[in-house]
């Protein structure tokens, strides 16, 4: 394990990703600098690992200083989704292959501008524990996949409805029959009646 600190931070590699966004690499498996490591070449700069030192929790990430579209922190051992300071320019956050089993119920206030999140391959398990999304009013595009809350009973039309701005789930298009449903003040069991009874019709 090791510390998310400020100095991991400002040395870690960050570079103009594939569709031209500021972005951070993180990735667990590029953990931590060491001068008796192997060292990587990375966009003209060196940079030294110790392979394998994975972050178990998100802090210090204000020293970003709100500079970067995306930051990757797939590959570590995060299990809660929270400690965000205010970042108005983030817009894509990857957490895949991580443990997260909770979420801040304020994080929208903190990332108010994102837009893609990537939980791929964690730990949520309960629909409900997906509920703080609904604050990340930008939300368009969200993988769970590989998440054991992708095998619940209509998992797809309960995240669907609580996301009212999502557009792609689990890299599916949300149809539009469904977009109406996308209304947090409806029940969700409101919802599924009136689905079920549309069917029956």
């Amino acid at each position: 394990m090791v510390r998310l600190t400020a100095d991991l931070i400002l040395k870690s590699p960050h570079f103009f990703n594939a569709i031209a966004e500021r972005e951070l690499d993180l990735r667990g498996s590029f953990a931590l600098y060491s001068r008796e490591h192997v060292c990587v070449c990375v966009r003209a700069r060196v940079y030294k690992y110790i392979v394998g030192n994975k972050i178990p929790v998100i802090e210090n990430v204000g020293a970003t200083e709100d500079q970067f579209d995306t930051i990757d922190l797939s590959e570590n051992e995060i299990v809660k989704l929270e400690n965000f300071p205010y970042l108005n320019r983030l817009g894509t956050l990857l957490l895949n292959n991580n443990r997260i089993t909770r979420i801040n119920p304020n994080i929208g206030e903190f990332l108010p501008k994102l837009h893609t999140l990537v939980l791929t391959s964690n730990r949520l398990t309960n629909l409900v524990e997906i509920d703080p999304l609904a604050s990340l009013l930008k939300l368009q595009f969200l993988s769970l996949l590989d998440n054991n809350i992708t095998k619940k009973p209509n998992y797809r039309l309960y995240v669907i409805h609580k996301l009212k701005s999502l557009r792609l789930l689990d890299f599916r298009k949300v149809k539009q029959k469904y977009l109406h449903y996308q209304n947090a003040a409806t029940p969700f069991p409101v919802v599924i009646a009136s689905i079920t009874s549309e069917l029956l019709q």
